[in-house]
């Protein structure tokens, strides 16, 4: 039986979601006057102060601040399993110095992170907090012209339906011999927590479970793709690199893997609206060959 893979490694700002280019005016700048760019820079600043709000009440990022790991699981090795019920984070004495204690310390609190994102938003926030977020979100994807929910949806084909998408999505041919398997992966420059809060406001934790987002904060992207390929090493693994910058293009070239620039421009060639899990098969086939694109068309769904 043949089995086949594609890993598809996502940056996050400016890729997946807007935010900087919001905050700063740039993204509407680009519209020459189509778009207001005050506008781009309230829901911009209002999405930053729900981060950080987030962050710093629900996801110990004032504690944890200064000891940014590139994943939730680097420290599981000291997770002693201890029940965290009644256990009190505000009086553990965790910080410096970097010693196993408060390694053991830090790894409970990523438990606890990692806990938090899987039951969602809904379990965290009240229902002022959910509307205001809810109208927040739908009154960004208009003004981006429905970037967000685009690139959601392009995510959700490249996954082709699955519901465990911590390990991969898996069909079969109509001769019932071969087993095509599919990831979605997030790495980003910014530091794991707010990035995992960004991935509960933007909608996309569904999609990147806590195991498969990544922070290249500080070990640069270079070092995160090495070790996705080690993950994810196989004779008949693929993997594609879909980002807006400097970094993971370069990172990509070292890998030797396919890359595909966002650029969010109105007038750029991959952006969304636009960009689909059949415009990454061609980058893939250039670099891998041709032979597993009917595989890529075969597995996007009808349109409903």
């Amino acid at each position: 039986m043949d089995r086949k893979m594609n890993v598809y490694i996502w940056d996050m700002d400016e890729t997946l979601i807007l935010l900087k280019s919001l905050i700063n005016g740039t993204y509407a700048e680009a519209f020459n006057g189509s778009k207001n760019v005050h506008s781009g820079v309230e829901i911009g600043t209002m999405w930053e102060n729900h981060i950080l709000k987030i962050c710093d009440d629900h996801f110990f990022y004032k504690q944890v601040e200064n000891c940014n790991m590139p994943y939730l699981d680097v420290m599981k090795q000291y997770d002693d399993g201890r029940d965290l019920t009644d256990y009190d984070f505000n009086k553990d004495g965790f910080g410096p110095p970097n010693d196993d204690l408060n390694k053991k310390r830090l790894a409970y609190r990523h438990r606890v992170v990692a806990q938090k994102y899987k039951k969602g938003l809904h379990s965290i926030l009240d229902q002022d907090m959910i509307k205001l977020w809810i109208e927040l979100y739908d009154v960004t994807d208009s003004y981006t012209d429905l970037w967000f929910s685009a690139a959601r949806t392009c995510l959700e084909q490249c996954a082709v339906g699955n519901r465990d998408l911590a390990t991969s999505t898996v069909s079969t041919n109509d001769a019932g011999d071969t087993i095509f398997q599919r990831v979605n992966i997030l790495v980003t420059s910014g530091s794991l927590i707010p990035s995992l809060v960004k991935c509960l406001l933007f909608r996309l934790d569904d999609l990147f479970p806590s195991e498969n987002v990544y922070s290249s904060w500080e070990v640069g992207k270079l070092q995160c793709f090495s070790w996705i390929k080690e993950r994810f090493s196989g004779p008949n693994v693929q993997f594609c690199v879909i980002g807006d910058g400097w970094e993971e293009c370069n990172a990509a070239e070292s890998m030797r893997w396919p890359f595909v620039q966002i650029d969010p421009r109105p007038s750029s060639l991959h952006r969304f609206p636009g960009l689909t899990p059949k415009d990454l098969g061609h980058y893939i086939s250039v670099v891998y060959g041709d032979c597993d694109e009917s595989d890529d068309d075969k597995l996007t769904p009808p349109d409903h």
